[in-house]
């Protein structure tokens, strides 16, 4: 059996084939983005000389933190736009034909994140029959600040989702030499990944490059233009800097992410910044009116992209993670919930209405639902709602598993669903996020999981109905049967829904 593929830039060689997968991993699909290149549209890779050996991660684009598993970025890695691919191996029962492809974009608040992390390890995945890609896109300023033009210097907004179309187009290109079907694509994503793939759905680049998209826990709105060149503004004064193109290009990577990270923690201390203080992320896609028109949800529920299959997930207590890694602020008083409300222009009645569905609930325990539902529930629900009232086939579900007991508590909260998705639960650095080891209740909910995406993606049917243009929704739920972590906000979800039916997404705006 060989692991050397063919692309359009040169021959690659994977790793030796693990229990009838081969791992291709770090292949450029791109031309580093820095140098001349730095904050413009990615360039097609050029051709390497001899068989390049890619059995190792690539460099992960600049970014501050640090993920359990996952290598960090160090000043002077330029080379960050690499993909990797996890293929049945030839000869081990896969057949001639090409196989469906289910392609992931990694989460991260449009700051941090890599297709290194252990839990998109796409081997379990590529056992049901897929070919599996993850890659590395630009995040942070490098991906998705505001760049001004200047003397006809095109800095398009939005470099990070033109990395992602970059990689689909080498996808396009490139995945029958590792055995996938062209034409046979889903994309996938969770987070920062997930409102990603619904961006992607709308925009003219993309057209045409997969027919099938999976968002777990999209985050909503986009950034409004004139955010994005305000927050340019103050990372720019913190770097010392004017916020101009020519002055942001003299500046390192690494001095732009200290003066970031600085912005984000003055934004966090300042209370009159309003809805920026309570968790500051200043990066995103950006309604710019050309590269992406509007926010997603708008062109979706105009029928931007009926044609393509969409499956929606998210979980029911979003926020309990960021509770716990304390990027929130706590939110222990009436006042304190009174102005995140007011913040967020979030009227009276839907934070009452919470303590309506669960009496018993704490004021942290109703800021942290409200906030979580604000930033990925509601918007994940409209998507699915949206796409499926102008006619595109469309699947929701709802990821309720959580751990109580004498063991560690844990929520069904953002991002533990994905390690349930590719099957990885046996990695060590997933157990923060499920409550330890799995149980066989775990093993067996990841099963049927996996068995959804796989399924989804290469026929379109999850195994469940797919939702009606009008509610009720056919929505399927994933958890066990073991004791809750917290109170449930979600056991009526229609009237937890009707509370959210006054509130209008518009693009974030300064």
């Amino acid at each position: 059996m060989t692991s050397v593929f063919d692309t359009v830039s040169g021959p690659v060689r994977g790793r030796a084939p693990d229990r009838g997968i081969t791992a291709v991993l770090g292949i450029p699909y791109a031309e580093p983005p820095f140098g001349a290149d730095r904050f413009r549209a990615p360039r097609p890779r050029r051709a390497w000389e001899g068989v390049r050996d890619c059995v190792e991660f690539g460099p992960v684009a600049p970014q501050s933190a640090e993920l359990p598993g996952a290598p960090r970025w160090s000043p002077g890695d330029e080379d960050v736009l690499g993909l990797n691919v996890w293929t049945p191996a030839r000869g081990s029962g896969a057949g001639s034909h090409l196989l469906p492809v289910l392609v992931w974009i990694h989460g991260g608040a449009y700051t941090f994140g890599s297709s290194a992390q252990p839990d998109f390890d796409g081997a379990a995945l590529a056992r049901t029959g897929l070919v599996v890609v993850t890659f590395n896109y630009r995040v942070g300023f490098e991906g998705f600040g505001h760049v001004p033009a200047e003397d006809g210097d095109a800095c398009p907004p939005n470099r990070g989702l033109l990395d992602q179309i970059a990689a689909l187009e080498w996808v396009r290109d490139n995945i029958a030499s590792f055995g996938g079907a062209p034409d046979n694509v889903t994309v996938a994503g969770q987070s920062a990944g997930a409102t990603s793939v619904a961006c992607l759905m709308t925009m003219d680049g993309a057209r045409g490059l997969f027919r099938r998209a999976i968002a777990h826990s999209a985050v909503g709105p986009v950034f409004a233009p004139e955010l994005a060149e305000q927050l340019t503004r103050k990372v720019a004064a913190e770097a010392g800097i004017a916020p101009t193109h020519a002055a942001l290009a003299t500046v390192s990577p690494h001095a732009l992410l200290r003066a970031s990270d600085a912005v984000v923690e003055g934004l966090r201390q300042d209370t009159s910044s309003g809805r920026l203080s309570w968790d500051p992320v200043i990066y995103g896609p950006v309604a710019d009116g050309h590269v992406l028109r509007a926010d997603p949800l708008e062109l979706i529920a105009a029928g931007a992209a009926p044609d393509i299959d969409l499956l929606v997930c998210h979980t029911t207590q979003e926020y309990r993670l960021m509770g716990a890694v304390g990027s929130c602020a706590e939110v222990d008083s009436e006042e304190e919930l009174a102005r995140f409300a007011a913040d967020f222009g979030l009227p009276a009645s839907l934070t009452s209405g919470y303590r309506r569905l669960v009496p018993e609930a704490t004021v942290r325990d109703v800021h942290l639902a409200v906030y979580g539902d604000l930033s990925f529930g509601e918007y994940s629900n409209r998507l699915a709602v949206a796409h499926a009232r102008t006619g595109g086939r469309t699947f929701l579900s709802r990821f309720v598993r959580q751990r109580g007991g004498s063991g560690p508590r844990v929520y069904a909260w953002h991002c533990a669903d994905v390690p349930f998705a590719f099957g990885n639960l046996a990695e060590e650095c997933v157990h923060f996020l499920i409550g330890g080891p799995p149980t066989p209740a775990d093993h067996r909910l990841s099963d049927r999981m996996v068995a959804a995406w796989a399924g989804f993606a290469a026929t379109g049917d999850p195994g469940w109905e797919p939702a009606g243009g009008v509610p009720p929704h056919a929505i399927k739920v994933w958890g066990t049967a073991e004791s809750g972590a917290g109170p449930d906000f979600w056991q009526d979800a229609e009237e937890l829904r009707a509370l959210w039916s006054a509130y209008t997404y518009r693009p974030e705006q300064p």
